[in-house]
């Protein structure tokens, strides 16, 4: 047990530093073979964003654990809402510009449908990654027209803003090299370590997918929010949010359904995606539906981390 849970914890951190160089190392090199900075913020940045849940959902059905990866999309997003909006509400209010609104939560709402439609048969298939990996095509389209629009937009600002401190070519692939080897070996201990933990408790894969390894994967969000809000850049905080919960539906949700493609748990159909879509919903309302328009204030966001907190608990009672 104590060893799960060591490898368990050190796997998720070492994941998420792992995640990091690889994007830094995979952005430097297209930076240094002279790619336009916006091509790289809507390929490699975006598609970063979801990495740690892609590399552990890939790696989990390679397993054959097809319910820890879905456990880990619909946690996911649960946690960016729950936790990491939650969270950094309470750091600072979040004022949310309208724009934000018009153009994405529209976008996440049907995204987020799209993939209730193909999950109501309770199975993912080849065809439903086919279809999801169509629409993240379609998203990245969009994302870039809008970006020739608006180059302002939360979105845009999110998958654009990359740090490059000028790496040379040699020290970009080296650490493009380093941060893809150590994906694959901390995702291999998360999977491990979950899978080894929820056996010894007698729990599915569903619930550690859901809980441990969900949060866990959404740390990154929730650093790069709070920093965001501290730097009164609320809109990209809330931009990061939205952004992280498509990609998740889009890109990680397809891993399973081509690796390990099969029916999976009832219970993320009828309990968490309802509960997920129950926070999509909230996130709009707290930013757009109440009094203090556009803005979500401590208040709102203690809402959000006691609903999240509530949701855990009624894992733990039905687990």
């Amino acid at each position: 047990m104590f060893l799960a849970i060591v490898v368990l914890f050190f796997g998720i951190a070492l994941l998420v530093w792992s995640a990091d160089r690889f994007v830094d190392g995979s952005a430097s090199i297209a930076s240094n073979l002279r790619i336009p900075p916006m091509l790289i913020g809507l390929t490699i940045v975006s598609l970063g964003t979801s990495l740690p849940e892609m590399v552990v959902s890939g790696m989990a059905a390679f397993d054959g654990n097809r319910d820890l990866g879905i456990g880990n999309v619909l946690g996911s997003n649960i946690a960016n809402i729950g936790l990491v909006l939650g969270v950094t509400a309470l750091t600072a209010p979040v004022v949310v510009r309208s724009i934000t609104l018009r153009r994405e939560m529209p976008v996440l709402f049907l995204v987020t449908a799209l993939a209730f439609a193909l999950m109501a048969d309770g199975e993912l298939s080849p065809l439903d990654g086919v279809c999801l990996m169509l629409a993240l095509v379609f998203v990245l389209v969009w994302v870039a027209r809008v970006a020739m629009r608006d180059k302002h937009d939360p979105l845009v600002e999110e998958f654009t803003e990359v740090a490059l401190d000028g790496m040379t070519m040699r020290a970009s692939v080296m650490w493009f090299f380093i941060g893809l080897i150590l994906l694959f070996i901390s995702s291999k201990m998360v999977v491990w370590g979950a899978v080894e933990i929820a056996h010894l408790f007698g729990l599915s894969d569903l619930i550690i997918g859901l809980t441990i390894i969900a949060i866990g994967t959404s740390l990154p969000e929730l650093v790069a929010s709070v920093t965001c809000v501290l730097k009164n850049k609320a809109d990209l905080a809330v931009g990061n949010i939205i952004g992280s919960n498509m990609f998740n539906l889009l890109l990680v949700l397809s891993m399973p359904s081509f690796i390990a493609p099969g029916a999976f748990a009832p219970e993320a159909l009828l309990r968490d995606f309802p509960i997920m879509f129950g926070f999509t919903v909230a996130l709009f309302l707290v930013a757009f539906g109440f009094k203090s328009r556009g803005a979500i204030g401590r208040f709102s966001g203690l809402l959000l981390l006691a609903s999240f907190v509530s949701y855990l608990y009624l894992l733990y009672l039905q687990s």
